[in-house]
């Protein structure tokens, strides 16, 4: 049983404790941008010219994955098939999962894109029989793993969001042919939608009970990601069915105070696990902010001390902060104002 295994069955038995919340990365970025996922590549002054190769951004994963913090390893396939041949994963108790769909909300990252002005479009580049009977690594013709994450955007549109629904649920029978199993991460609408802004996160939580009531115990997926919409709307959701573990995706950079209040929140709230990208991607010491995520989950530090002890360690390790200290000690996402620990 992986580490992974082993949190999701201690959650769902009841016997949660905050060492089993689940940390993972998401460094699934190039399927949705260009160039820009890899990140600057900053200079010992913290200037940067250029973003990070390809190489560089995949030993900056090798480095996470050796560090053995983070639960879960999100990538695209073509980036896991060259960490499974760099060995990044052998012997390692870090899940690695794919991206299994990149619909057109999530195309955000490309320069000049005008894609998220309409209502998201499913879309899949990944397929999932060449993840499933790889061509590279030690064994051909095994699994490069068998954790993807699909991804929809309901907009209160009846055709775009049945023709999301069709497609997830096409998804659901070639991931039961394949044996992948999968979480599924639903996004707050991408367009003006006609929803009073106050109700959507209860649209949103409405939305994903309705688009599972239909699906068997063995299409469910094995998690769910979804935006931090509040306090009050996590715990609707986390308390309407436990059969459901509910995690929370990052969103943007944000501070550092808002990367740890997330975490804080998320578990305090019956959030169960914390997927972040940009939030460890663009940090100025990603080591450090993944090492000081476990410290708040599990409860041995606060939001606010974290950022003062990340800031003495990027301070010791000669690393310029792209804020003050006093910046970075400021909550700047609204859904976390209200709740922010003191």
């Amino acid at each position: 049983m992986s580490r992974l295994d082993s949190k999701l069955a201690n959650i769902r038995a009841g016997r949660y404790r905050r060492s089993d919340f689940i940390i993972a990365d998401a460094k699934d970025g190039d399927m949705g941008s260009g160039v820009s996922y890899a990140a600057p590549k900053r200079d010992a002054d913290g200037s940067w010219s250029r973003y990070r190769t390809r190489q560089e951004f995949l030993e900056g994963i090798r480095a996470i994955v050796e560090q053995d913090i983070v639960d879960i390893m999100l990538t695209s396939v073509s980036n896991l098939e060259r960490l499974v041949e760099m060995g990044v994963f052998a012997n390692s108790a870090v899940k690695p999962a794919i991206r299994a769909n990149d619909a057109t909300d999530c195309w955000g990252g490309v320069r000049g894109q005008t894609y998220g002005k309409t209502p998201s479009r499913p879309f899949r580049t990944a397929d999932l029989g060449r993840v499933m009977q790889a061509v590279v690594g030690p064994t051909p013709g095994e699994p490069l793993t068998d954790l993807g994450l699909y991804s929809v955007t309901f907009n209160n549109d009846v055709e775009s969001d049945l023709r999301s629904l069709e497609e997830f649920a096409a998804f659901r029978d070639e991931a039961a042919h394949w044996g992948l199993h999968y979480f599924y991460e639903v996004f707050n609408p991408n367009v003006a939608c006609g929803v009073d802004p106050e109700l959507i996160p209860h649209y949103v939580n409405d939305c994903i009970i309705r688009s599972l009531s239909g699906v068997s115990i063995a299409d469910r997926p094995l998690f769910l990601k979804i935006p931090y919409n509040g306090a009050k709307a996590l715990e609707e959701l986390a308390s309407f069915d436990p059969s459901l573990v509910v995690g929370v995706l990052g969103g943007g950079a944000g501070t550092a105070r808002d990367t740890f209040e997330l975490i804080y929140q998320a578990e305090r709230y019956g959030g169960r696990l914390a997927l972040f990208g940009r939030k460890i991607n663009l940090a100025e010491a990603p080591l450090e902010i993944i090492s000081l995520m476990r410290e708040v989950a599990d409860g041995s530090i606060l939001p606010a001390e974290a950022v003062r002890t990340y800031h003495a360690r990027l301070k010791n390790a000669g690393i310029p902060s792209i804020r003050s200290l006093g910046d970075d000690l400021v909550v700047t996402e609204a859904p976390l104002k209200p709740a922010a620990s003191g």
